[in-house]
């Protein structure tokens, strides 16, 4: 059989066909309107000419997002009145269930935000580096093997993986190379400075918007030995200093999600690799190539064959 892995996947995993569809439009246009030039930025005059579509557009995608999440968390309250308990265990519920405990603070419009940032934050970014991973796995068959070797160890064949054996795969924690040569976020977010500095030996004065090129950083000769390369082994049993690799950032305004981030896309990966056979389609290497996004997805999105492993049909 073969997978497909879509760049920019998101997903909820209770919606229907059709409330995915919309999620998934809502999500696409977000990213897309967030990477976007509106060129009444930088010349004003042209919102006298019909210049100011581009922010009708956001505007319009903003009440479309306000009034999808507002159904969310409405189908929540309902749920709570009648006997579905299905959904008890969502984000949403448990923040809900802060509602009633601090209703002054918990709003309908506090909740939305919270789930808007998650969503933003961690869905692109986590099923981007996923795919990236993968396709590094299968142009590096022998990294796949030992990485599978790893988890049949540790964990045998009779149990899938769960969130605390990740910490107990050193080599499957070797993620941290994708991360390196494809950080979701090459950009990262953008700081601003508080004080005059000089950086690079440039001058920057106070409240400047600086912008970190970590892909830069992570491909920079001077700071890694063979930076081009898919070494794993590289973040093995500690390895590189910490402060090359940023990802997520640095310091105190480092992405706050940097924890959840790893646990998703180390429990996904493992269980992928714990309980698939994969190859890939022909004999060509999968394309590695850059796409162009706010986020970094691949210019050609993942096909991948895969062969259900035994441990499925003893968990299942």
């Amino acid at each position: 059989m073969a997978l497909l892995f879509p760049s920019g996947l998101a997903h909820v995993l209770w919606l229907d066909n059709e409330e995915a569809k919309q999620f998934r439009d809502i999500m696409s246009k977000s990213f897309s309107y967030a990477g976007a030039t509106n060129p009444s930025d930088f010349v004003p005059i042209l919102k006298w000419f019909g210049g100011g579509r581009f922010e009708k557009k956001v505007m319009d995608l903003g009440k479309r997002m306000d009034a999808f999440l507002q159904g969310l968390i409405d189908e929540q309250n309902l749920s709570k009145t009648t006997s579905d308990q299905s959904k008890a265990s969502t984000i949403i519920h448990h923040l809900l269930s802060r509602q009633e405990s601090e209703p002054e603070y918990y709003t309908d419009q506090i909740i939305k935000g919270h789930i808007l940032v998650m969503l933003m934050a961690g869905t692109d970014s986590s099923s981007l580096t996923i795919e990236w991973a993968m396709s590094n796995l299968l142009n590096h068959p022998e990294v796949l093997k030992r990485a599978r070797a790893e988890l049949d160890a540790e964990l045998g064949q009779e149990r899938l993986i769960d969130e605390p054996d990740i910490f107990k795969l050193p080599y499957l924690q070797s993620i941290s190379e994708t991360l390196r040569l494809y950080p979701t976020a090459p950009l990262l977010v953008p700081h601003y400075s508080s004080n005059d500095c000089t950086i690079g030996g440039f001058n920057v004065q106070r409240d400047t918007m600086v912008m970190i090129n970590a892909w830069a950083i992570h491909r920079d000769p001077m700071l890694w030995d063979d930076p081009e390369s898919f070494k794993p082994e590289r973040f093995a049993n500690g390895g590189e200093e910490p402060y090359k690799l940023m990802p997520f950032g640095q310091g105190r305004r480092l992405c706050p999600g940097m924890g959840l981030a790893q646990r998703v896309v180390g429990l996904t990966l493992g269980s992928l690799i714990q309980c698939f056979e994969w190859e890939r389609v022909g004999d060509i290497k999968v394309d590695m190539s850059e796409g162009k996004g706010l986020t970094m997805p691949k210019a050609v999105p993942l096909e991948a064959m895969c062969k259900a492993r035994p441990i499925l049909s003893k968990v299942s």
